[in-house]
């Protein structure tokens, strides 16, 4: 065989290698991200306590990665930084919502009603574009609202499922807020740096509602270490580097599995086995989901 060609071999076989590397890396973020749930059920602190904590392990972790890549963290305008501040404090209400959610219903539930963002998205930028959303953007969020609505089981806040939605789905609008205006006004900065500036505005949001730390013992604080490096920054390490072998859209439908990864994890470890009832909800939302998310990437081939 021709030197050149074998040449050719080795560079398609070198990027097939990456692709299945990144694509375990991107099951392998799914699975901690479904997994972080837990978390909110095993450790004894307030919602936004345990964000605090979480961001401060995460942000010695990057920030560890970031120095012995020796990769700048600088903003390249003085304007980003303002943007920085937005998105860290629709960051830190997201995390803190949705594991208040877990705290007051379940994991299952809580996981359930975050899932809607993705709907919640495709409704938001037409309207910040001044645009009409389209018939059929509009037919997937009624199909997520009804499953929504299968979750809850009484409609009153003394019910904890209604509380555990209520929570989820603020959570999705946070979080889908911050996404939207991440792609638009943040993106040309790499995944790391941006989740660097971010959890830096979670630490100063949250960490005047983080006492209580000191009352843990020596488990519950491995367990916030934990969550900060395996569960928080290494997981966001990990989509970030998908993103570049990966359509964002692909990376988008496979997300899709942390609500199943939540679900089992947390029916093994906590014995929360859903009902028939949030299952029928979660298969809702999810499958609506992943066919907007579809839907909408066939749209943008045009």
């Amino acid at each position: 065989m021709a030197p050149h060609a074998v040449g050719v071999l080795r560079t398609a076989a070198a990027r097939v290698s990456e692709r299945i590397r990144s694509l375990i890396g991107l099951h392998l973020a799914m699975v901690l991200g479904g997994a972080t749930a837990l978390f909110a059920k095993l450790i004894a602190l307030p919602a936004p306590a345990i964000t605090a904590w979480r961001s401060v392990v995460a942000v010695l972790a990057l920030g560890t990665v970031l120095a012995l890549g020796r990769q700048s963290v600088r903003l390249s305008r003085p304007g980003d930084y303002g943007i920085a501040l937005v998105l860290g404090v629709l960051f830190a209400l997201h995390w803190a919502s949705y594991f208040h959610a877990i705290q007051v219903s379940s994991v299952a539930v809580a996981i359930t009603a975050l899932f809607t963002f993705p709907v919640i998205t495709v409704l938001l930028e037409p309207l910040l574009d001044g645009a009409r959303p389209a018939r059929a953007d509009l037919a997937a969020a009624i199909l997520v609202f009804c499953g929504v609505l299968l979750m809850v089981t009484e409609f009153s806040l003394a019910d904890a499922n209604t509380r555990g939605v209520l929570w989820g789905v603020v959570s999705a609008v946070f979080y889908a807020c911050r996404n939207v205006l991440q792609r638009r006004h943040f993106i040309h900065y790499p995944g790391k740096v941006a989740i660097f500036w971010q959890l830096l505005v979670v630490i100063a949001v949250m960490m005047p509602f983080a006492g209580g730390v000191a009352d843990l013992d020596i488990e519950q604080q491995a367990l916030l270490v934990l969550l900060g490096v395996a569960f928080t920054a290494l997981p966001h390490t990990l989509l970030a580097f998908s993103l570049v072998h990966f359509r964002a859209v692909t990376v988008a439908l496979i997300n899709c599995l942390q609500v199943l990864y939540a679900t089992a994890f947390a029916a093994w470890i906590l014995a929360e086995v859903p009902r028939l009832q949030t299952a029928l909800g979660a298969l809702l939302v999810v499958g609506a989901t992943a066919w907007e998310t579809r839907r909408a990437q066939r749209a943008a081939r045009g």
